[in-house]
């Protein structure tokens, strides 16, 4: 092997000694005690669509414990943690009943770049942020969720702890309980991921004759494994590898929803509307094999959209003319504010101030939280929800 090649372990060496650092040095779940992110109350009584004198009065009669305050007095603000319990006390928790399907969200797209992986963890900590019990499930051997949620896979994860002896050959693991890790976020799980998780492909792919009755049975099973973990959560999240391999096909089949981020650009749409195809074509040849696939909704979501960029403009055009309502009518915008989160290996949801300006943190929190919203509102209304009146528009209605 020429020294050239040789190259290559050393440069991963070096790569993974830099992530470490930089972990350190942001502070990530290995080396934080918790989530630090507060709430003010009137941000806290907005979660919960209720009034701020609702939650003083709920803290006056003891219900709720008084939030921590500075020497002179002012208030620290709540953690997910308290928010949680506030949601309890009040009666304003989101949780399914028991009856509704819990939701299990594929965030595909064959093209990379199109910010899979930031989708999935944004979404992951806005339905936090709003209440709901969530799992996270990296299916992705390149394991960018994995990172983002704090741990080094190459160092930190080991093959036993992702998917793997689940849908190996020869399984050692009969369900996914084993594989669930907690993060700082006290209402958010994660099934990790790393480089390994690819052996599974390999494996398959080898299994000779009986592959296909082998692959089909690995579909099943994960599905099935999911659902069994999902009775414990309100929503499921899943990052399928940005590939047709075995991994997405059975992600395909295990998800009841699905959500395929673009960025604004022609090759991007172009690639979208290819793997739309493949898709189409891939879930009509699993029917015919007997494997049932099934979405509440399908729903695209434009990423990185520069609302300054004319060419972000006309390519959005494109899609609606296109997509019709299948594009979701708020776009996720390009930030500065996401790139400075994602360089500290967090989202926007994580920030405990504004890294840019104000104004700018302030903008790209606004717009997530709708781009996003429109994601909750579908899962509810799978569940035959309506978004619940607030407060403040019950006063107006009985005036």
């Amino acid at each position: 092997m020429s020294l050239v090649v040789n190259q290559i372990g050393g440069l991963a060496a070096s790569g993974n000694r830099m992530i470490d650092r930089l972990r350190q040095k942001a502070f990530l779940p290995e080396s934080r005690k918790g989530l630090n992110v507060r709430f003010g109350i009137a941000e806290a009584a907005q979660l919960l669509s209720c009034s701020t004198n609702r939650i003083r009065m709920a803290e006056d009669d003891g219900r709720l414990p008084q939030p921590p305050a500075t020497d002179t007095g002012r208030r620290l603000g709540y953690t997910v943690g308290e928010l949680l319990n506030m949601r309890k006390v009040l009666g304003a928790s989101p949780e399914r009943s028991p009856l509704d399907v819990p939701a299990v969200i594929a965030v595909q797209n064959f093209k990379g770049g199109v910010g899979k992986s930031t989708v999935t963890t944004h979404l992951a900590h806005y339905f936090a942020v709003q209440g709901y019990r969530v799992l996270v499930v990296d299916c992705d051997s390149q394991a960018t969720t994995t990172t983002l949620f704090g741990f080094n896979p190459h160092f930190n994860i080991s093959r036993e702890e992702t998917l793997y002896p689940y849908l190996s050959i020869d399984p050692t693991q009969a369900d996914l309980l084993y594989a669930v890790k907690q993060t700082p976020w006290p209402n958010v799980d994660l099934i990790p991921s790393n480089l390994e998780l690819f052996d599974v492909e390999y494996e398959l792919a080898a299994s000779g004759s009986d592959g296909q009755s082998v692959l089909a049975a690995r579909f099943r099973k994960l599905k099935q494994g999911l659902m069994d973990l999902a009775r414990s959560y309100d929503i499921v999240i899943l990052d399928p590898p940005p590939a047709l391999g075995t991994i997405s096909l059975a992600v395909m089949q295990a998800a009841n929803a699905l959500l395929v981020p673009l960025a604004a650009t022609t090759p991007d749409f172009c690639s979208t509307v290819q793997f739309l195809s493949m898709m189409d074509q891939v879930l009509q040849q699993l029917k015919g094999a007997g494997i049932d696939v099934n979405y509440s909704f399908i729903r695209l979501i434009c990423s990185k959209f520069d609302s300054n960029d004319p060419s972000h403009a006309m390519v959005r055009a494109i899609m609606e003319q296109s997509f019709g309502p299948a594009l979701l009518p708020v776009p996720i915008l390009e930030s500065a504010e996401i790139s400075h989160a994602a360089l500290r290996m967090m989202t926007v949801y994580e920030l405990e101030k504004p890294i840019g300006t104000a104004r700018t943190h302030k903008r790209s929190r606004q717009n997530l939280d709708e781009a996003l919203g429109q994601v909750e509102q579908l899962v509810t209304q799978s569940w035959g929800r309506v978004t619940p009146a607030s407060e403040e528009e019950l006063v107006h209605a009985a005036a």
